[in-house]
Protein backbone atom coordinates (compact mmCIF):
# COMPACT_ATOMS: atom_id res chain seq x y z
CA UNK A 1 0.00 0.00 0.00
CA UNK A 2 1.14 3.55 -0.78
CA UNK A 3 0.49 5.45 2.45
CA UNK A 4 1.28 8.74 0.72
CA UNK A 5 -1.96 8.41 -1.22
CA UNK A 6 -4.11 7.52 1.80
CA UNK A 7 -5.58 11.04 1.96
CA UNK A 8 -6.23 13.18 -1.12
CA UNK A 9 -6.77 16.80 -0.03
CA UNK A 10 -8.73 18.89 -2.53
CA UNK A 11 -8.42 22.42 -3.93
CA UNK A 12 -12.04 23.67 -3.93
CA UNK A 13 -13.70 25.16 -7.01
CA UNK A 14 -15.93 28.23 -6.53
CA UNK A 15 -19.01 29.29 -8.49
CA UNK A 16 -20.51 32.76 -8.62
CA UNK A 17 -24.30 32.75 -8.19
CA UNK A 18 -26.95 35.48 -8.29
CA UNK A 19 -28.06 34.34 -4.82
CA UNK A 20 -24.57 34.00 -3.31
CA UNK A 21 -22.58 36.17 -0.92
CA UNK A 22 -19.22 36.31 0.84
CA UNK A 23 -19.69 33.93 3.77
CA UNK A 24 -17.45 31.27 2.22
CA UNK A 25 -14.61 33.75 2.64
CA UNK A 26 -15.73 34.93 6.09
CA UNK A 27 -16.40 31.49 7.60
CA UNK A 28 -13.62 29.42 6.04
CA UNK A 29 -10.98 31.86 4.84
CA UNK A 30 -11.31 30.70 1.24
CA UNK A 31 -9.86 32.94 -1.46
CA UNK A 32 -12.99 33.35 -3.54
CA UNK A 33 -13.66 35.35 -6.71
CA UNK A 34 -15.12 38.85 -6.58
CA UNK A 35 -18.87 39.28 -6.47
CA UNK A 36 -21.60 37.02 -5.08
CA UNK A 37 -20.19 33.48 -4.67
CA UNK A 38 -22.72 30.79 -3.88
CA UNK A 39 -20.96 27.45 -4.10
CA UNK A 40 -17.73 25.81 -2.97
CA UNK A 41 -17.32 22.47 -4.74
CA UNK A 42 -15.08 20.85 -2.15
CA UNK A 43 -14.89 17.30 -3.55
CA UNK A 44 -15.79 17.05 -7.22
CA UNK A 45 -14.71 15.36 -10.42
CA UNK A 46 -17.58 16.85 -12.43
CA UNK A 47 -16.58 18.64 -15.66
CA UNK A 48 -18.20 21.85 -14.41
CA UNK A 49 -15.91 21.92 -11.37
CA UNK A 50 -13.12 19.33 -11.29
CA UNK A 51 -11.04 19.66 -8.10
CA UNK A 52 -7.26 19.39 -8.16
CA UNK A 53 -5.41 17.32 -5.59
CA UNK A 54 -3.51 19.70 -3.31
CA UNK A 55 -0.79 17.54 -1.72
CA UNK A 56 1.16 14.31 -2.00
CA UNK A 57 2.48 12.48 -5.07
CA UNK A 58 -0.69 13.25 -7.05
CA UNK A 59 -0.47 17.03 -6.45
CA UNK A 60 -1.94 18.96 -9.38
CA UNK A 61 -3.84 15.97 -10.78
CA UNK A 62 -7.56 16.46 -11.25
CA UNK A 63 -9.78 14.15 -9.22
CA UNK A 64 -11.35 12.89 -12.46
CA UNK A 65 -7.88 11.93 -13.73
CA UNK A 66 -7.08 10.08 -10.50
CA UNK A 67 -10.40 8.24 -10.85
CA UNK A 68 -9.56 7.22 -14.43
CA UNK A 69 -5.88 6.38 -13.96
CA UNK A 70 -5.63 5.20 -10.34
CA UNK A 71 -8.91 3.35 -9.86
CA UNK A 72 -7.28 1.07 -7.27
CA UNK A 73 -7.32 4.08 -4.91
CA UNK A 74 -11.11 3.95 -5.06
CA UNK A 75 -11.47 0.23 -4.45
CA UNK A 76 -11.59 -0.50 -8.21
CA UNK A 77 -15.20 0.70 -8.07
CA UNK A 78 -17.12 0.36 -11.32
CA UNK A 79 -18.42 3.44 -13.14
CA UNK A 80 -17.40 5.97 -15.75
CA UNK A 81 -17.18 8.89 -13.27
CA UNK A 82 -16.42 9.65 -9.63
CA UNK A 83 -19.93 9.24 -8.22
CA UNK A 84 -20.21 11.89 -5.48
CA UNK A 85 -19.98 15.67 -5.22
CA UNK A 86 -19.68 17.60 -1.94
CA UNK A 87 -20.48 21.32 -1.75
CA UNK A 88 -20.80 24.15 0.74
CA UNK A 89 -23.50 26.65 -0.28
CA UNK A 90 -23.85 30.26 0.89
CA UNK A 91 -27.44 31.31 0.23
CA UNK A 92 -27.39 35.05 0.94
CA UNK A 93 -30.54 35.30 -1.19
CA UNK A 94 -33.21 32.74 -2.10
CA UNK A 95 -32.33 29.99 -4.56
CA UNK A 96 -34.84 29.19 -7.27
CA UNK A 97 -37.59 26.67 -6.65
CA UNK A 98 -36.29 23.60 -8.44
CA UNK A 99 -36.36 19.84 -8.88
CA UNK A 100 -33.83 17.29 -10.12
CA UNK A 101 -34.37 14.22 -12.33
CA UNK A 102 -33.55 10.65 -11.43
CA UNK A 103 -30.92 8.58 -13.20
CA UNK A 104 -33.13 7.16 -15.96
CA UNK A 105 -34.61 10.52 -17.01
CA UNK A 106 -31.23 12.31 -16.87
CA UNK A 107 -29.52 9.58 -18.88
CA UNK A 108 -32.19 9.87 -21.60
CA UNK A 109 -32.68 13.64 -21.75
CA UNK A 110 -29.44 15.12 -20.34
CA UNK A 111 -26.72 13.51 -22.46
CA UNK A 112 -26.12 10.51 -20.24
CA UNK A 113 -25.83 12.47 -17.00
CA UNK A 114 -26.47 10.95 -13.62
CA UNK A 115 -29.62 12.03 -11.87
CA UNK A 116 -29.34 14.22 -8.80
CA UNK A 117 -30.29 12.94 -5.40
CA UNK A 118 -28.82 15.14 -2.68
CA UNK A 119 -28.94 15.88 1.04
CA UNK A 120 -28.45 19.00 3.12
CA UNK A 121 -26.85 19.58 6.51
CA UNK A 122 -27.58 23.07 7.84
CA UNK A 123 -24.24 24.46 9.03
CA UNK A 124 -25.66 27.87 9.96
CA UNK A 125 -28.74 29.98 9.34
CA UNK A 126 -30.29 33.26 10.38
CA UNK A 127 -32.90 33.37 13.10
CA UNK A 128 -36.28 32.67 11.53
CA UNK A 129 -34.79 31.11 8.38
CA UNK A 130 -36.92 28.69 6.38
CA UNK A 131 -36.45 26.16 3.61
CA UNK A 132 -38.69 24.59 0.97
CA UNK A 133 -38.80 20.79 0.81
CA UNK A 134 -41.74 19.20 -0.98
CA UNK A 135 -44.98 20.36 -2.54
CA UNK A 136 -48.67 19.61 -2.07
CA UNK A 137 -50.01 19.01 -5.60
CA UNK A 138 -51.19 15.43 -6.11
CA UNK A 139 -50.80 15.35 -9.91
CA UNK A 140 -49.04 16.93 -12.85
CA UNK A 141 -52.27 18.71 -13.79
CA UNK A 142 -52.75 20.16 -10.31
CA UNK A 143 -49.17 21.43 -10.11
CA UNK A 144 -49.33 22.86 -13.66
CA UNK A 145 -52.48 24.80 -12.74
CA UNK A 146 -50.89 26.15 -9.56
CA UNK A 147 -47.83 27.31 -11.54
CA UNK A 148 -49.97 28.93 -14.23
CA UNK A 149 -51.92 30.83 -11.57
CA UNK A 150 -48.90 31.70 -9.44
CA UNK A 151 -50.24 29.97 -6.33
CA UNK A 152 -46.81 29.23 -4.91
CA UNK A 153 -47.73 29.86 -1.28
CA UNK A 154 -50.45 27.21 -1.52
CA UNK A 155 -48.41 24.50 -3.16
CA UNK A 156 -44.92 24.76 -1.62
CA UNK A 157 -43.99 23.14 1.71
CA UNK A 158 -41.96 25.77 3.59
CA UNK A 159 -40.65 24.94 7.06
CA UNK A 160 -38.43 26.64 9.67
CA UNK A 161 -34.83 25.48 10.02
CA UNK A 162 -32.08 25.58 12.64
CA UNK A 163 -28.33 24.83 12.61
CA UNK A 164 -27.82 21.08 12.70
CA UNK A 165 -30.97 20.20 10.74
CA UNK A 166 -30.73 17.60 7.98
CA UNK A 167 -32.83 16.92 4.88
CA UNK A 168 -32.70 14.12 2.34
CA UNK A 169 -33.73 15.48 -1.10
CA UNK A 170 -34.54 12.57 -3.37
CA UNK A 171 -34.74 13.12 -7.11
CA UNK A 172 -38.23 14.37 -7.87
CA UNK A 173 -38.50 16.49 -4.68
CA UNK A 174 -39.39 20.16 -5.22
CA UNK A 175 -37.04 22.24 -3.07
CA UNK A 176 -35.42 25.62 -2.50
CA UNK A 177 -32.74 26.78 -0.09
CA UNK A 178 -33.75 30.18 1.27
CA UNK A 179 -31.74 33.25 2.19
CA UNK A 180 -29.55 33.38 5.28
CA UNK A 181 -28.47 29.76 5.11
CA UNK A 182 -25.12 27.95 4.84
CA UNK A 183 -25.46 24.29 3.89
CA UNK A 184 -23.20 21.28 3.36
CA UNK A 185 -24.60 19.35 0.41
CA UNK A 186 -23.72 15.76 -0.46
CA UNK A 187 -25.04 14.68 -3.86
CA UNK A 188 -24.61 12.53 -6.91
CA UNK A 189 -22.06 13.92 -9.36
CA UNK A 190 -24.58 15.78 -11.48
CA UNK A 191 -25.24 19.41 -12.38
CA UNK A 192 -28.75 18.99 -13.81
CA UNK A 193 -31.28 21.39 -12.28
CA UNK A 194 -34.79 22.18 -13.48
CA UNK A 195 -36.14 25.56 -12.30
CA UNK A 196 -39.84 25.91 -11.61
CA UNK A 197 -39.80 29.47 -10.27
CA UNK A 198 -37.15 32.16 -9.81
CA UNK A 199 -39.11 35.02 -8.21
CA UNK A 200 -39.06 36.93 -11.52
CA UNK A 201 -35.64 38.35 -10.58
CA UNK A 202 -33.30 39.61 -13.25
CA UNK A 203 -29.64 38.90 -13.89
CA UNK A 204 -27.00 41.63 -14.28
CA UNK A 205 -27.85 41.96 -17.98
CA UNK A 206 -31.54 42.38 -17.22
CA UNK A 207 -32.58 38.95 -18.47
CA UNK A 208 -34.59 36.36 -16.58
CA UNK A 209 -33.01 32.97 -15.92
CA UNK A 210 -34.47 30.08 -17.89
CA UNK A 211 -37.28 27.99 -16.40
CA UNK A 212 -37.83 24.31 -17.19
CA UNK A 213 -41.53 23.80 -16.50
CA UNK A 214 -42.24 20.82 -18.75
CA UNK A 215 -39.22 18.81 -17.59
CA UNK A 216 -39.99 19.72 -13.98
CA UNK A 217 -43.55 18.48 -14.32
CA UNK A 218 -42.18 15.26 -15.84
CA UNK A 219 -39.92 14.42 -12.92
CA UNK A 220 -41.76 15.64 -9.79
CA UNK A 221 -42.64 12.80 -7.42
CA UNK A 222 -46.30 13.60 -6.71
CA UNK A 223 -46.57 10.87 -4.07
CA UNK A 224 -43.62 11.99 -1.94
CA UNK A 225 -44.47 12.95 1.64
CA UNK A 226 -43.18 16.41 2.56
CA UNK A 227 -41.27 16.65 5.86
CA UNK A 228 -42.43 18.77 8.79
CA UNK A 229 -38.98 19.32 10.30
CA UNK A 230 -35.28 18.75 9.66
CA UNK A 231 -34.54 17.77 13.25
CA UNK A 232 -32.16 14.82 13.51
CA UNK A 233 -33.61 12.01 15.61
CA UNK A 234 -30.96 9.34 14.95
CA UNK A 235 -28.83 8.52 18.02
CA UNK A 236 -25.26 9.69 18.39
CA UNK A 237 -22.96 6.76 19.14
CA UNK A 238 -19.38 7.54 20.18
CA UNK A 239 -19.59 10.87 18.37
CA UNK A 240 -21.08 9.46 15.14
CA UNK A 241 -24.65 10.12 14.00
CA UNK A 242 -25.80 8.17 10.96
CA UNK A 243 -27.86 10.59 8.87
CA UNK A 244 -28.95 8.68 5.78
CA UNK A 245 -28.54 5.59 3.62
CA UNK A 246 -29.81 5.73 0.05
CA UNK A 247 -28.80 4.07 -3.22
CA UNK A 248 -26.46 6.98 -4.05
CA UNK A 249 -24.63 7.46 -0.74
CA UNK A 250 -24.42 7.06 3.03
CA UNK A 251 -23.72 10.08 5.23
CA UNK A 252 -22.56 10.47 8.85
CA UNK A 253 -22.05 13.50 11.06
CA UNK A 254 -19.00 13.13 13.30
CA UNK A 255 -18.37 15.17 16.46
CA UNK A 256 -15.11 14.89 18.35
CA UNK A 257 -13.57 16.69 21.28
CA UNK A 258 -10.38 14.74 21.89
CA UNK A 259 -9.66 11.59 19.88
CA UNK A 260 -11.88 9.46 17.63
CA UNK A 261 -11.19 6.61 15.19
CA UNK A 262 -13.49 6.28 12.18
CA UNK A 263 -13.27 3.10 10.05
CA UNK A 264 -12.35 3.68 6.42
CA UNK A 265 -11.30 0.86 4.07
CA UNK A 266 -11.28 -1.49 7.06
CA UNK A 267 -15.10 -1.19 7.04
CA UNK A 268 -15.31 -2.19 3.38
CA UNK A 269 -15.73 1.32 1.95
CA UNK A 270 -13.96 1.91 -1.38
CA UNK A 271 -13.33 5.53 -0.33
CA UNK A 272 -14.64 8.23 2.02
CA UNK A 273 -15.38 11.91 1.38
CA UNK A 274 -14.70 14.10 4.43
CA UNK A 275 -15.42 17.79 5.04
CA UNK A 276 -14.50 19.71 8.19
CA UNK A 277 -17.49 21.97 8.89
CA UNK A 278 -16.16 23.49 12.11
CA UNK A 279 -13.17 23.35 14.44
CA UNK A 280 -9.60 22.19 13.95
CA UNK A 281 -7.39 19.26 14.70
CA UNK A 282 -5.69 16.50 12.74
CA UNK A 283 -6.31 13.23 10.89
CA UNK A 284 -3.64 10.52 10.77
CA UNK A 285 -1.15 13.20 11.77
CA UNK A 286 -2.19 15.70 9.05
CA UNK A 287 -3.46 19.11 10.28
CA UNK A 288 -7.14 19.92 9.67
CA UNK A 289 -9.15 23.12 9.87
CA UNK A 290 -12.69 24.19 9.07
CA UNK A 291 -13.25 24.20 5.30
CA UNK A 292 -10.84 21.35 4.51
CA UNK A 293 -12.02 18.57 2.20
CA UNK A 294 -10.32 15.25 1.52
CA UNK A 295 -10.88 11.79 0.10
CA UNK A 296 -9.69 8.85 2.18
CA UNK A 297 -8.70 6.25 -0.41
CA UNK A 298 -8.89 2.46 -0.27
CA UNK A 299 -5.28 2.36 1.02
CA UNK A 300 -6.40 4.01 4.27
CA UNK A 301 -7.58 1.51 6.88
CA UNK A 302 -8.86 3.95 9.51
CA UNK A 303 -9.07 7.68 10.17
CA UNK A 304 -7.56 8.68 13.51
CA UNK A 305 -8.89 12.15 14.35
CA UNK A 306 -7.71 14.42 17.14
CA UNK A 307 -8.97 17.88 18.08
CA UNK A 308 -12.34 19.55 18.39
CA UNK A 309 -14.23 19.28 15.08
CA UNK A 310 -17.56 18.68 13.37
CA UNK A 311 -17.28 16.61 10.18
CA UNK A 312 -19.49 15.22 7.47
CA UNK A 313 -18.31 11.83 6.14
CA UNK A 314 -19.90 10.19 3.11
CA UNK A 315 -19.35 7.17 0.90
CA UNK A 316 -21.14 5.22 -1.82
Amino acid sequence: MDSSTDLLFMEPVFHGKIWGGRKLEEMYGYEIPDGPVGECWGISAHPNGDCKIASGPLTGMFLSQAWDERRELFGDLDGDRFPLLVKILDATDDLSVQVHPGDAYAAKYENGSLGKTECWYVIDCDDGATIIVGQRAASREELAAAIEEGRWNEVLNEIPIHPGDFFQIDAGTVHAIKRGTVILETQQSSDVTYRLYDYDRRQDDGSLRDLHIDKSLDVVDYEAKAPETGEITAPEVDGVTHLVDCPAYSVDRVYLDGALTYPAASAGNPFLCVTVMAGEGSVNGCPLKAGDHFVATSTCDDLSFEGCMTLIVSHV
